[in-house]
């Protein structure tokens, strides 16, 4: 079941995020996380908010994604300038990861995406793809559906969808538009980032245990 969502032991054992929240915090307050995970990494969604960690602060707007650097640091929202959404992920992955940020989709009319082919229909332009490590979409916004190693999930605010190192996945149907934050963790085998495909990268060589 690749699909979880925020609380402690409710991620697959094979993930390497192994815990994340979402925190919305009202402009003029402050908070303080303790620290849970061997690596930690904060996003900030929306808003704009002053964070301290391993005895730096910055301000920081939307799309910032922080990570501790040291073993036993932690994040501090220092101060709210205007009401925020934080995402906090904790867990074990590597030094060399993917990409991490905000995506948003929209229902399109154009669903030509140069993807890998599906056998179901879609309504975005958001592609069938894979990658050379897990990846993770936590849904901010919206509602849809989400594919994962050829099974259909209906996925929302809260929802956490993890898909193992080559498995497709993708996001070909919208209820509403979708907002949503990616985390892709250790790169493993070719270490190549980005979206693959097979016709263009050669065949995924999905790990059949992170399912």
């Amino acid at each position: 079941m690749p699909v979880f969502r925020s609380g402690a032991g409710l991620a697959p054992e094979w993930c390497e995020l192994e815990y994340f929240e979402i925190i919305d915090l009202p402009a003029g307050t402050a908070h303080r996380f303790d620290r849970l995970g061997a690596k930690e990494k904060l996003v900030v969604a929306d808003g704009r908010v002053r964070v301290a960690s391993d005895g730096r602060a910055a301000d920081t707007d939307a799309g910032a994604c922080i990570d501790l650097q040291t073993a036993n640091g932690r994040f501090e929202v220092e101060a709210v300038y205007a009401d925020a959404k934080l995402v906090r992920m904790c867990g074990r992955w590597g030094d060399e990861v993917g990409g991490c940020g905000l995506f948003a989709a929209e229902p399109a009319e154009e669903t030509q995406t140069g993807g890998d082919p599906v056998p179901y229909s879609r309504n975005t332009a958001v592609d069938n793809h894979y990658h050379d490590c897990d990846e993770y979409w936590i849904i901010l916004q919206g509602h849809g559906l989400a594919v994962s190693e050829g099974r259909t999930y209906e996925v929302g605010p809260g929802d956490c969808v993890a898909t193992g190192m080559g498995h497709h996945h993708d996001l070909p149907r919208l209820l509403e538009p979708l907002r949503l934050l990616y985390f892709e963790t250790t790169l493993e085998g070719r270490k190549r980032s980005g979206h693959l495909w097979n016709h263009t990268h050669g065949q995924a060589e999905p790990k059949p245990e992170r399912v």
